[in-house]
């Protein structure tokens, strides 16, 4: 069965993804806009209460994926905190101003890692030149790459995340994810030939907040969280027929 990885923004989504089936957590903050490194305090938590294998993205910002020093040294905290607490992966990625792999900032975290697991997130889906870039992410000892195939979706993304499987062989995974549903999971799995796949699962949670100022549209009091009944839905899609 294809592993169905839940890319979750709190500690009630990842116990949902837990609960549901997924066979793992990547934990982040404010998924909203594209996801950030979370609390400390988040992913201890976490850590104590799932018994799936837990991964945390390493990022310091939202925006463009080129880092200076200082950012580098916010990244190399955070997977230090990882690895105190025990956590089993870390997802990376950084490019240079002319969208190729950063190589040597990321050989720098894939380093601290140490023993955990390193996904190079979709800042893969920026780069240049895929196949090159792939090279690059195999060369840093990365485990995995995360893909839509450079477009909006891995439905869309299909043909391009076949050719990056192809041109893997074997050496890395290649995990497929944007736009991930239990409708069309089968189909990208079928056109891509990834074994794993990255969704968020979210549906929007309403608040229980009685009162609201509806002249500050900017504090929202609504959230997205992840669904139990989608997760379950994708978990049975994934089942062999």
């Amino acid at each position: 069965m294809p592993l169905l990885e839940i890319a979750a923004g709190s500690l009630e989504s990842a116990l949902v993804a837990q609960a549901g089936g997924a066979g793992r957590v990547e934990l982040c903050g404010n998924l909203a806009d594209g996801g950030v490194t979370p609390s400390y305090g988040l992913v201890a938590i976490a850590r104590d209460r799932l018994s799936i294998p837990l991964h945390v993205l390493i990022r310091p910002r939202t925006g463009d994926f080129l880092y200076g020093e200082a950012e580098l040294e916010i990244m190399l905290r955070d997977v230090e905190a990882c690895v105190r607490l025990g956590c089993d992966g870390v997802v990376i990625g950084a490019l240079d101003a002319d969208g190729r792999v950063d190589r040597p900032l990321c050989r720098a975290l894939v380093e601290a890692a140490g023993p955990l697991g390193v996904t190079f997130h979709r800042a893969f889906d920026a780069v240049c030149n895929p196949v090159e870039a792939l090279e690059d992410v195999v060369g840093l000892g990365c485990n995995r790459v995360l893909t839509s195939g450079g477009c909006p979706s891995a439905l869309e993304g299909a043909e391009a995340i076949a050719a990056r499987v192809r041109q893997s062989a074997g050496r890395i995974r290649v995990m497929a994810g944007s736009g991930i549903r239990p409708g069309n999971v089968r189909e990208v799995l079928a056109r891509s030939g990834v074994d794993e796949v990255h969704a968020s699962a979210r549906t929007l949670r309403r608040s229980v907040v009685r009162w609201r100022n509806e002249r500050l549209q900017d504090l929202a009091v609504d959230r997205d969280e992840t669904a139990p009944a989608i997760v379950a839905a994708l978990v049975a899609a994934l089942m062999p027929a």
